[in-house]
């Protein structure tokens, strides 16, 4: 004797698979709700993964928080930067200059090729503090001394250039010293910083590796013509996600004359471009597991329709209406079982081996179906969160259960008699 509930028995015993059309509608079910989940678990998974790459990458190469006076540039920075650092939250600070450049290759051959990046000057002893850029030179080294330069990898291919060649950069100061000198009616031009190119770097972001090149604090001072003083002070914080608690401590601290923006406002119209973008991919997708729970529906009526004898004899011989409902819901149970765990596996397999299926399509057809230069990375990125595949499956099954309680409760209300005279 079987130890299953007599409902679940005959459930299990109606869906083994016949030649019947009421099987076929069945196992369209389930491959609906296993696409479904699937479909669930993959674009959420990447939609999450993109979300927190981006988030590590911004933090790795930007700053946590940003400190600059609302007036003028920071002049006695060091001793803003030893009171900053005795916040609770702060792990580490440094100084830093950032602004427009314009740059000219100096080939052997050819034309020399010209683009408008941005250059940070970073101070050596604290920046490996506060961000990973200088971990991050893939070519070179990531030295600074003298007239030295670090280029982001995607700016030295734009440019042409690699690791001992050399660039002429125009800075703020030498525009605005011919500015004057064409007012004063002088023809003198002055002429362009010379710097070598040290290393090539790679963060991860495309974003960053074609916009920024490095150099010394001291070069950029010199480039802005800002004597002593700095634009800003970046702040590395022990958890990035309490920036807007430590921005509200430092305003507290130093006063209105600062501006403190976080990581967070930097970045707001991005980070919730991908918030919203994941929310509405996670209910529109949910109309897949939807659309299968029509067919559920749908083979149980037929179901009911066809056993309406066999559900007269039931309750002849003593089956409650409660148990001819929990018969078809368990049904329906079964078939969203079944189609959440194949989904769940294939979900998974997908999201393990997506760039691998990436790089074969690329190789069969030619096309890039990940574009860096549109997505800002390299490979599709993706993370598994438990409670969004908790969300998935409940949900589907859920949806399941309930597209099986019409037809389920039809059957329950069947009369033995009205039942029994069915043809």
């Amino acid at each position: 004797m079987s130890r299953l509930p007599f409902e679940l028995m005959l459930a299990l015993r109606y869906l083994r698979p016949k030649r019947t059309f009421v099987s076929v509608i069945t196992l369209i079910s389930i491959i609906g709700v296993m696409l479904g989940v699937a479909v669930l678990i993959i674009v959420i998974s990447v939609m999450t993964g993109f979300d927190r790459k981006l988030r590590d990458k911004l933090v790795g190469f930007s700053a946590h928080v940003r400190i600059e006076r609302t007036d003028s540039t920071l002049r006695e920075y060091e001793s803003l930067m030893a009171r900053v650092a005795t916040n609770r939250l702060v792990k580490a600070v440094a100084p830093y200059v950032e602004g427009q450049v314009m740059v000219k290759t100096q080939p052997r051959y050819g034309s020399p090729r010209y683009l408008v990046p941005l250059v940070r000057g970073v101070d050596s002893r604290f920046e490996p503090e506060v961000s990973t850029l200088l971990e991050s030179v893939i070519l070179g080294t990531n030295e600074l001394r003298g007239y030295s330069v670090l280029l982001g990898s995607e700016l030295a291919a734009r440019l042409d250039v690699s690791v001992g060649d050399r660039l002429a950069i125009y800075s703020v100061r030498q525009f605005e010293e011919m500015d004057t000198s064409r007012r004063e009616g002088s023809e003198e031009a002055p002429l362009a910083d010379d710097f070598r190119i040290n290393g090539i770097f790679d963060v991860g972001f495309q974003e960053f590796d074609m916009a920024y090149l490095i150099c010394s604090l001291p070069n950029a001072q010199d480039l802005y013509a800002l004597s002593n003083s700095v634009h800003g002070l970046i702040v590395a914080l022990h958890d990035p996600e309490q920036a807007v608690a430590a921005r509200r401590e430092l305003m507290a601290a130093l006063g209105p004359q600062y501006r403190i923006r976080t990581w967070m406002d930097e970045n707001k119209p991005l980070l919730e471009a991908l918030v919203v973008e994941k929310n509405m991919m996670f209910y529109l997708l949910f109309f897949i597991t939807i659309v299968a729970a029509f067919g559920i529906c749908s083979a149980l009526i037929t179901f009911v329709v066809q056993k309406t004898r066999e559900i007269g004899t039931l309750k002849a011989l003593g089956a409650t209406s409660g148990q001819i409902l929990w018969l078809f819901l368990s049904q329906s149970l079964v078939v969203g079982v079944l189609g959440v765990a194949a989904g769940f596996g294939l979900g998974f397999l997908a999201v393990i081996y997506r760039n691998d299926f990436l790089f074969f399509m690329r190789d069969l057809t030619g096309i890039e179906l990940f574009p860096a230069d549109i997505y800002m990375f390299r490979e599709l990125p993706a993370m598994i969160v438990p409670g969004d595949i908790a969300i998935i499956a409940g949900g589907s099954l859920f949806i399941c259960l309930l597209a099986g309680l019409i037809p389920a409760w039809n059957a329950s209300r069947l009369q033995p008699v009205d039942a029994l005279r069915h043809e």
